[in-house]
């Protein structure tokens, strides 16, 4: 049986923070994981409730990805792993990512998983967005640039000013682990990688299903207004930072590359 080529992921999000306080959070929400390489099927997804480049209560458009203008966005993502020396037959490409509800998104990070063509995970592309209108992508890959193993660990040095209470500085440790239709991404962010604890530990972790109208329906009713949570959730949990005295860090220039990739030699970071 062919897969679907859209998926609905529920999930849940985990942030644990371990100093100069600690500080946990987590709650629930739901993603989309579209084959970004099978565009031209997605316009039969489409219903009442649903919809790709329209106007519905829940949707996907190309321009919240890639260079934002709505162009391909596979000749976009070739364009990223040409820049990190990717050098593949790609294959599937399955983008994890939330989606528009009521019109409205924000993608603190997407996901882009790179296959083969022989269906191996080759690489992984970060898309990250911060609260100031700035993008970076980090293309990570395993070592030698082969198959990417189930939670085999992916490194890549922090480029990129995310929150004002981390500055940029050390590096990022990622693990993608798949259990079945169980997906989890993990990222630990290390400011001294001599240490041994992060001082960041995030996650993301849920079970995806085909998106059929009843499964979304289901979601939305839950999460009506879950995008507007994700930046209302962002502003309090640094307000709470800021009232427990957690030094605040004065926003840098954005790096002058877009792309930061996993370099040879980054496994002792």
């Amino acid at each position: 049986m062919t897969a679907a080529p859209i998926e609905l992921l529920r999930a849940h999000v985990i942030h644990a923070r371990s100093r100069p306080v600690a500080h946990r959070f987590t709650y629930a929400v739901f993603c989309l994981r579209v084959r970004v390489d099978q565009m031209a099927q997605l316009d039969g997804q489409a219903s009442w409730l649903f919809g790709v480049n329209r106007r519905r209560p829940v949707t996907f458009h190309v321009a919240d990805h890639g260079d934002r203008s709505g162009a391909d966005l596979m000749a976009w993502l070739r364009s990223r792993l040409a820049i990190a020396g990717v050098d593949i037959d790609v294959g599937a490409v399955w983008l994890q990512s939330f989606p528009r509800v009521f019109g409205y998104v924000f993608n603190p990070v997407s996901f882009w998983y790179v296959h083969d063509t022989q269906g191996v995970l080759r690489a992984l592309l970060a898309e990250v967005n911060n609260t100031f209108g700035e993008r970076h992508q980090y293309v990570l890959r395993a070592a030698g640039g082969g198959a990417i193993l189930d939670g085999e660990v992916l490194h890549c040095v922090k480029a990129f000013h995310v929150s004002p209470f981390c500055r940029v500085e050390g590096a990022y440790r990622f693990r993608v682990q798949e259990l079945g239709k169980t997906h989890r991404v993990a990222i630990d962010y290390h400011d001294d990688p001599a240490l041994p604890s992060p001082l960041l530990h995030t996650a993301i972790q849920g079970v995806a299903a085909p998106l059929t109208t009843a499964v979304l329906l289901r979601a939305l009713l839950a999460m009506p207004f879950m995008t507007f949570g994700v930046v209302a959730r962002i502003h309090l949990q640094a307000l709470r930072l800021y009232l427990r005295k957690v030094p605040f860090q004065r926003k840098p220039a954005a790096p002058a590359a877009e792309v930061t990739f996993t370099r040879e030699g980054q496994d002792e970071l």
